[in-house]
């Protein structure tokens, strides 16, 4: 069964043609990872996913029968679709306890406080500083930590699917290295995971799949451990092994 099926999508900018034919799959239950260059697109395909960009061309499928092409991202978050963009958009004149708070408000309007209690354990067990800090401004959080409480804040929306734009961006290697431990357990709390990513190892790593995009199309794609083993994918990159 597929999460998230995107259809021959097309997105532009005015006259400027962005995302071409481009096709993705997620599968339940395999975290997939789409990989490429600063300004390969990549942010693009999960603002087209989000409802944040129209698409001019392809469709959007979620759950094997729910066609959101057109829905607004509002309707899209009520569904079950997540994202945490590149920069981590936190409130920054907020606290931690109250960022998380507000990734739960369509639930809190749908009366799910147990779930969220739940979600709440879940989410402070993964980040532990988010406990620590809870009554701390965002804004006076090291660049690691916002990153920690923008995850934290989408999955408090109990999502089907977690989109994430670039989490290992300006960053420390110890921070990353914590944050795809976590992304990696995702799974086990039943989140699918789409992650775009410069960072080729850590994508990879964690992923099922993945997806090479270039210059707005895809370019490659196959098994994660075999786009690791794959020179195309270094020579594209111009990382040495």
């Amino acid at each position: 069964m597929k999460t998230l099926c995107v259809d021959h999508i097309d997105v532009h900018y005015g006259a400027l043609h962005i995302l071409r034919d481009v096709t993705i799959e997620i599968p339940r239950g395999e975290p997939v990872a789409v990989i490429g260059a600063n300004g390969a697109g990549k942010s693009t395909l999960l603002k087209s996913i989000m409802g944040l960009i129209p698409k001019t061309q392809g469709r959007v499928v979620f759950q094997e029968n729910m066609d959101i092409t057109s829905l607004a991202a509002e309707e899209i978050a009520a569904i079950g679709i997540t994202m945490v963009p590149e920069g981590r958009e936190v409130f920054t004149e907020l606290s931690v306890a109250e960022n998380l708070e507000l990734g739960a408000y369509l639930r809190y309007r749908r009366g799910e406080k147990a779930e969220i209690r739940r979600d709440l354990d879940r989410t402070v067990s993964l980040f532990p500083i988010l406990l620590e800090r809870r009554n701390q401004i965002a804004r006076k959080l090291s660049g690691g930590e916002q990153q920690m409480l923008a995850i934290g804040r989408a999955l408090m929306a109990g999502p089907k699917l977690l989109l994430l734009d670039e989490p290992s961006l300006g960053l420390a290697p110890l921070v990353v290295d914590k944050i795809f431990d976590v992304i990696s357990t995702l799974k086990e709390m039943k989140v699918d995971v789409l992650l775009v990513e410069q960072n080729l190892y850590q994508a990879l790593r964690v992923s099922h799949r993945g997806y090479v995009l270039q210059l707005g199309k895809i370019v490659m794609e196959g098994p994660s451990a075999d786009l690791l083993k794959a020179d195309e994918v270094f020579e594209t990159y111009l990382v040495k092994r």
